[in-house]
């Protein structure tokens, strides 16, 4: 079920939608209020937190305008009809896996992906960079975060079982969530406009 998921992609013609409960969403201290609603206004961080919220995540394919396999990762929450998004598109480069998050594709994460022993798939983020027009930095760790994903599917339960921590290494925990979805797999070769970002980044 996990290589069915993420199969998604050009040559498969097929997306991915998933539909679940975040059990927990929760943030670190009052101090990391301000870096989670900057991070809201283009869709990078959730500043909510609650249990039981439901969830949607879309992963369709598509071919940027840079000529890029792209796949989208993005994630819709209703906090008691509230609606936030995390929008991240996944491309492949020389650097390897790259993962850009935002409206504007503002922020290049590496990603290190693994796989677990009991057939889970382990994601960490590395090195974070910034682009802005003209403006390209790599993005100090000291005023972010190392995210560690963990996703497996659950035989038992016939659900796929998500879990997220955002850490800082001076600061510890910054945000977290933790839930379970079910999936349909839909023909696509292309995403919806809604889903793709207003800006494609050429930088890796």
């Amino acid at each position: 079920m996990m290589q069915r998921r993420f199969s998604v992609g050009l040559d498969s013609a097929v997306a991915c939608v998933g539909r679940g409960v975040m059990t927990s969403v929760r943030r670190g201290p009052w101090w990391t209020v301000p870096f989670v609603q900057l991070g809201r206004l283009r869709n990078i961080l959730v500043p909510d937190v609650g249990t039981d919220i439901p969830f949607v995540i879309e992963n369709y394919p598509y071919t940027d305008p840079l000529g890029r396999e792209t796949v989208t990762f993005v994630r819709s929450y209703d906090f008691l009809g509230h609606a936030r998004r995390f929008d991240a598109t996944m491309i492949r480069s020389e650097r390897g896996v790259v993962d850009y998050l935002g409206t504007h594709q503002h922020l290049a994460v590496d990603l290190d992906l693994h796989v677990d022993d009991e057939g889970g798939l382990v994601l960490t983020t590395g090195a974070q960079r910034f682009y802005e027009g003209p403006i390209a930095f790599r993005f100090p760790m000291i005023g972010s975060g190392r995210a560690v994903l963990r996703e497996r599917y659950d035989e038992e339960a016939q659900v796929f079982q998500v879990d997220l921590e955002v850490r800082n290494h001076r600061f510890g925990f910054l945000f977290g969530y933790r839930g379970w979805f079910t999936c349909e797999w839909v023909p696509a070769d292309d995403a919806p406009a809604r889903l793709k970002p207003r800006r494609h980044e050429r930088r890796t």
